[in-house]
Formats: structure tokens, sequence, C-alpha cells
């Protein structure tokens, strides 16, 4: 299911294959959350913005509309009309996050719905189950997101209790494939490593998790509070221990520039909601930086939004045109800005992946390293 098809110092250039397609990687994922990308984008048109792999989560899926509900549709390629490979998002970050009352015990965690109050409880076969309903194509395990900085000992309790749980995910996870009315029985499960910023964690976690001999490797955790720098050491003290024929996920991350470097330490696979985030708020990603189309500078410029980009918005309209339409809060300025961000990050990948297979992904990473996150 995964090849590494050649390499550039640690950057790998590889393919995976699950039961919706192939895609290549290095890859970015697009997050669609609930089934559908923020910003009014459509699932029929990710493949034209080139999307490969579409992302939703298994946590808000569950308490919004119900996971249970979607699989008597047809699980959620049908429901939201994309046929290409979905990962969905384990649940757990969300529940550490959002639940403002939540219960750890080592069954799972018990929580109150950020939508309606309800008590729900979550653990690895909840959360296997909720992602076997939806049929996404990668099921990412059940586990917990802690806070950086948090004290040693309890991110050490954590990572153990977090491989505890993964075996159960494993386990409960066959079993699901194994039934006759299994949404998608080729589904596969990543494991994620834990440990925040503690080095010796991180690779005791790696190592164990190792073992296990899953489809798939995450690492989580980090992009929440920690210098670029501390990630960056993290996933470098990571990779060597992650196993060689297995695809690498960098969990919510990040910026072009932190994608640049962590393709550049060995990682495959990532995703974030900062291109549709930050689009809606009128921020557009270029290859000389990025542009916040509110500023007045902007308001009279005829200029495409990045004159080097291909997509819809730099084809068809001015940086003039797209500033009025935010503005005005006009629903299709905020289109605007999520259509082009998702096309240029998309395209940033592919521009990769050609370096790669050229043998100069160094080169460019000299060059746009310190470029792409720099404020025009």
């Amino acid at each position: 299911m995964f090849k590494v098809l050649k390499t550039e110092g640690c950057a790998r250039r590889g393919e995976f294959t699950c039961p919706h397609g192939t895609a290549q990687t290095p890859v970015f994922m697009n997050v669609g959350t609930v089934g559908a990308i923020k910003g009014g984008v459509a699932a029929y048109e990710l493949r034209e913005l080139g999307t490969q792999i579409e992302l939703s989560n298994t946590y808000h899926l569950h308490v919004r509309t119900g996971d249970e509900l979607i699989k008597r549709r047809g699980g959620l390629h049908k429901f939201m009309c994309w046929d290409g490979p979905i990962l969905t998002d384990s649940g757990g970050f969300q529940v550490f996050s959002l639940a403002d009352l939540r219960q750890i015990k080592e069954e799972g965690v018990s929580f109150h719905s950020h939508i309606d109050g309800r008590k729900i409880f979550m653990g690895p076969e909840e959360s296997m189950r909720i992602q076997s309903n939806l049929g996404s194509d990668i099921a990412m395990a059940f586990d917990e997101c802690v806070k950086i900085p948090s004290p040693y000992e309890y991110c050490e309790a954590s990572a153990e209790r977090t491989y505890r749980w993964l075996v159960r995910c494993k386990a409960a996870l066959e079993q699901y494939n194994a039934e006759t009315d299994a949404t998608n029985p080729g589904q596969v499960l990543f494991g994620i490593n834990q440990g925040a910023t503690y080095v010796d964690l991180r690779i005791r976690h790696m190592r164990q998790i190792a073992e296990l001999d899953l489809p798939g490797y995450a690492i989580g955790g980090l992009a929440v509070g920690e210098t670029h720098q501390e990630m960056y050491d993290t996933i470098a003290a990571v990779e060597e221990y992650m196993p060689k024929d297995k695809p690498r996920y960098l969990m919510g991350v990040g910026t072009p520039v932190n994608i640049i470097e962590g393709v550049a330490r060995g990682v495959d696979f990532f995703d974030c909601v900062m291109p549709a985030r930050d689009g809606r708020h009128g921020h557009f990603f270029t290859w000389e930086g990025i542009l916040n189309l509110n500023n007045a500078k902007y308001a009279e410029d005829d200029r495409p939004v990045d004159p080097a980009c291909g997509c819809p918005v730099c084809r068809h309209y001015s940086r003039a045109y797209v500033r009025h339409l935010l503005k005005a809060e006009e629903i299709l300025g905020l289109r605007c800005g999520v259509v082009h961000n998702l096309w240029f990050y998309n395209h940033l990948m592919e521009r990769i992946r050609d370096e790669l297979d050229a043998g100069t992904f160094e080169v460019f990473r000299k060059e746009y390293s310190g470029k792409l996150d720099k404020r025009i």
C-alpha cells in the first residue's frame, strides 16, 4: 500500500494506495471536518484544486448528524460525493481541546458534547466503531494530545496509556473490518506517536508502536504551543525510529515552510486548517509570501492575487475585486480565499514532488523555506 520511490537526504518521494485510489507523496490532505471544506467548496471541486486526500473528523461527525446515519447512507464517500481517499482523525484532539468537562480513565474518556451538552463516552473501541461506520480509508488511533508544556511524569503516563489504547484500536478495527456489513473492509489503522517535546519519551513510544507493524504512523501532539525549532527537533529525533517502509504523517502542520521542513525530515503526509481558515480571513498564500488583501493598498490593484498561480481565482479576478468582496462580507470573497489557498498548498506539494523527482529538493528548500511565510 506504500512504496518509497526515491529519497534525497531524509526527504522521501512515495506512493500510497488504498481502496479509493493512489496518492502521490508528499501529500497535503485538505481538511473537510464535517464532510465539507469550510468556505463553500464542494467535494466535486476538490479534484480541480489538486486534492488527493480529504480529511474529516470522527468527533464532529459523531456529535452532529451521526456516524450511524452516514453508514446507512453508504458511508462518508457516498454521503459527501467524494470518490478519493479519506482519512478520519480519531476525535482524540477534539475531545481534549473542545470538551471543558472530561474525565480520563483507562477505559476511555467521558465528556460533554460542545454542541448540546449531552454526556458522551469515547474510548479506542468507540472511536474505531465510528470510523468504521464512516468508512474512511485511513482510521487514526484514539490517543491523548497533551498540552505543551506539561510535566514529564504526566506525559510519560499519557504516552503509556496511548500505547495501550493503540493495542485496543488495532484489535477493534480488525474485528469491525471482518463484519459482513463493514462500510470499507479495506480500512487501515495509523498509530500516533506522543510524548510532548521530551525526546526520550518520543523515542521510547515510537519504538513501542513500531513493534505493532501498523500500515502507517503519525507524529501527534505538535503545533500546540511549542516553537518551530522544538517541533523540527522532535520530528528529527523520532524519524530515525519510524519504519522506513511505512507512510509518516505529521498531524496538524502547518505553514508552507513547516511543510517544506517536515519533508526535509522524512514526513510524507500533512494536514492543517490554516489554508482554508486564513483564506476566509483574507490572507492569501503566494510564491512570494503572504498577502493580506484586507489592506488598503490593494483597493486599486488590478493584478491577480498571485501572477504565478493558475487557480480559478487568479485566472479570473483581481486583488481589488477580491478585496471588495471581503470588505462587503460577500460569501464569494471567503470562497476565493479558500479556493486559492487550497490550490496553493496542493500545488506546493506537487512542486515538492517534482523537485524530489529531479533531485533538486535541497535547492528548492533553500530558496523557499525562508520566503513563503513572509508577510508582504
